[in-house]
């Protein structure tokens, strides 16, 4: 039996073991790993400080750097958001709805978990205790592999963890990682659908391949982010150009960051040098269209590749469109349905907007940014999903269960 076989077997085991198990004892857990944490942060922190070394010896480029790297409010925002999942309700057991048959039958659907759920991952040490969390709360075990360039920070954080949950009555195999970073092991992990209830990879394109080449287990995708901010005629240009900068420029390495502003022909000429000015001093790299261009002489020329990369980086594709029917055009042909925004002082133009394009998350005067399982209450998330099937946006609890009928009678039988 190979090492993956063993631990998704053992995965396995704890998650019918977890199923059961009561929302105080979660709780419990939770405050134990969240205070682990805190109690290991100096060793947590120089083994990510090992990662980071040598991720930059080996040319790691520095988006994967910046998500590879732990600082004092990244550790702070990864407890906090384990302590935020206590005060979350419990969904296992919600009873969705229920009705009486004519024949006397109680139907009732009710939340369970999903069983072991695999996490693939790339760089970021965060989603290892993002994943942990959210899976222990929703009653789910979990079995982690994150990449090579992390794997220091995500054995000493998968071990803190899992220590810490059992000293509270959690089956120790309910957080496991995957301490091999070679590719077998990943397949292997994507074939094991006999043990793994659903597969969620975070991570670039080269990973998503490998997952719909390779995988039986179910996915859950979490796609990737071509996020646009469309500046609308009605827009207060002061308001527009904060969101803008705060979209482009607070953090250019995550997915809900901007990487297409579209601003309306009529306001160009006011708002273009406004912003342009904002970016240049933050070292944006501007790329335009001809009609950005002859506003903002400095911008590189936008390709057709342009509309629709996800640059992760401190560049910024920009067009000039005639109205917003333009816009949403836009939207439609070049964004991955992750999150869109508008500015804009008009109302109908706003609900237009929000009805007619297809994104999982869709903002009206405000930053991109906000996607997020934390910043939408959730306790932190497990990935950002952009499908249509089973879950959608920032997928946090609820996300991470299905349901079953339970059918209660009397002696019933068919006719």
């Amino acid at each position: 039996m190979s090492k993956v076989e063993q631990l998704v077997r053992d995965g396995a085991t704890a998650a019918q073991k977890l199923a059961t198990v009561s929302s105080d004892a979660k709780n419990c857990a939770l405050e134990t790993m969240a205070t682990a944490l805190e109690a290991s942060a100096d060793a947590i922190m120089a083994a990510n400080a090992e990662d980071v070394a040598r991720g930059k010896d080996n040319g790691l480029n520095p988006t994967l750097i910046d998500r590879l790297t732990l600082n004092p409010k990244r550790m702070k925002g990864m407890v906090d958001g384990l302590r935020q999942l206590i005060g979350l309700p419990d969904p296992v057991g919600t009873v969705l709805d229920g009705w009486r048959r004519p024949n006397g039958l109680e139907i009732a659907r009710i939340r369970v978990p999903l069983g072991l759920i695999g996490i693939i991952y790339e760089s970021r040490p965060n989603v290892t205790v993002d994943a942990a969390g959210l899976c222990l709360k929703s009653g789910n075990a979990v079995i982690l592999r994150g990449g090579s360039e992390a794997i220091r920070s995500n054995i000493i954080l998968s071990q803190t963890l899992s220590r810490a949950a059992a000293q509270s009555g959690i089956p120790p195999a309910a957080i496991q990682l995957i301490e091999t970073t070679d590719r077998a092991a990943a397949i292997e992990l994507m074939r094991s659908d006999r043990y793994v209830s659903a597969l969620i990879p975070r991570g670039g394109p080269s990973l998503l391949h490998s997952i719909l080449e390779n995988a039986t287990v179910p996915v859950i995708i979490d796609g990737a982010g071509n996020c646009h901010t469309y500046v609308d005629s009605a827009a207060d240009l002061a308001m527009a150009a904060d969101i803008a900068y705060n979209a482009k420029v607070s953090r250019p390495s995550v997915c809900n960051a901007m990487e297409t502003l579209l601003v309306h022909a009529e306001i160009a000429p006011r708002f273009l040098p406004l912003i342009a000015a904002r970016y240049r001093d933050a070292g944006v790299e501007l790329r335009g269209c001809d009609r950005t261009r002859q506003i903002i002489p400095g911008a590189v020329p936008a390709s057709e590749e342009d509309w629709d990369t996800e640059y992760l980086d401190l560049k910024l594709a920009i067009r000039v469109v005639e109205d917003m029917d333009q816009a949403i055009a836009h939207i439609r042909k070049h964004g991955t349905g992750h999150s869109e925004a508008i500015v804009t002082d008009d109302y109908q133009a706003a609900e237009r907007f929000t009805q007619e394009v297809d994104a999982a998350c869709v903002y009206v005067n405000a930053s991109t940014r906000f996607t997020d399982g934390f910043e939408f209450g959730f306790g932190a998330e497990i990935g950002i999903s952009n499908q249509k099937l089973h879950a959608r946006g920032p997928m946090g609890l609820n996300e991470l269960t299905t349901y079953k009928y339970v059918i209660r009678g009397n002696g019933q039988v068919r006719q």
